[in-house]
């Protein structure tokens, strides 16, 4: 019996060693764990406390999400003298037009309704120089027709055996009714041809919708029409952009000043002043 107690008291003997070193590595690993967990904690709570330092916006650097003022120039109504420019409208009435034409001594009718019956407005001179037993000879024939509005639609001459200087030129009094209408529809750049139509040749000349054409008939006869008229694609939305129908409203709303209105509903007098 002595011999069977020592042979089993080494063995129990090992195995409580073994269970005492299990313990004591089974909690040197829990508070290993717990020491981890406690730093990761502490950076975790470090990287939060930066990112809130970092999202709250510093007083002296302007934010890049704070909203965009946008400019007024980007959304201004379209000045008149720019307008046409990119679009011809005509910045004188009708009876303006006829008016500048009488004072330059060109006896213009006045601007009244074609009939009783038409809604059409129109002023005209006539003179007629020479005739033979069945037509004139030498005669100058101008028309401003417009509407009730008191917007020009067209601008038409006719000139039959025009008298010329001693280089075949036009003479200056006919000469002076080409530029006059220029002059009051502000087209600047339509000035270049009336070097053309001082020489009697032909011109056709188109820009941003509108039209100039002076042309030599048979004989000893010349056509001179002048108008608004929108063809191309990119004329046509020009011409939508700038046109009253769009502006007119919001430039009561926005209290723009009356001079920038480019017609005039009531029928009044349009400025024709030229913007250089």
């Amino acid at each position: 019996m002595p011999r069977n107690r020592r042979s089993l008291l080494w063995p129990g003997l090992l195995i409580s060693i073994l269970l005492l070193a299990g313990i004591v590595v089974f909690y040197d690993e829990i508070h290993h764990l717990e020491d981890v967990g406690l730093v990761e904690n502490a950076a975790r709570d470090k990287a939060a406390r930066s990112s809130h330092t970092a999202a709250r916006p510093d007083p002296a650097v302007p934010s890049p999400l704070l909203s965009t003022t946008i400019s007024l120039q980007l959304i201004e109504v379209p000045k008149l003298e720019l307008a046409s420019q990119f679009m011809r409208v005509w910045r004188v009435s009708g009876r303006n037009m006829c008016g500048a034409l009488r004072e330059a001594g060109i006896e213009m009718s006045e601007w009244k309704a074609a009939s009783m019956r038409n809604r059409s407005y129109e002023c005209y001179f006539q003179r007629i120089y020479e005739r033979d037993e069945v037509r004139p000879t030498s005669s100058t024939f101008l028309k401003v027709r417009g509407d009730e509005m008191g917007n020009i639609l067209e601008i038409r001459a006719k000139i039959i055996g025009p008298s010329t200087d001693a280089q075949g030129r036009l003479a200056p009094a006919v000469l002076r009714i080409f530029e006059i209408i220029v002059k009051q529809a502000c087209w600047h750049d339509f000035e270049d041809t009336l070097a053309s139509i001082q020489d009697l040749r032909n011109v056709e000349y188109e820009r941003f919708g509108s039209y100039l054409s002076f042309t030599r008939e048979a004989g000893n006869n010349f056509n001179f029409v002048l108008g608004l008229k929108a063809t191309s694609g990119p004329q046509v939305r020009t011409k939508t952009y700038f046109s009253t129908e769009r502006w007119l409203a919001a430039t009561n709303s926005r209290n723009v000043p009356a001079n920038l209105i480019l017609t005039d509903r009531l029928g009044a007098s349009k400025s024709a002043n030229c913007a250089q």
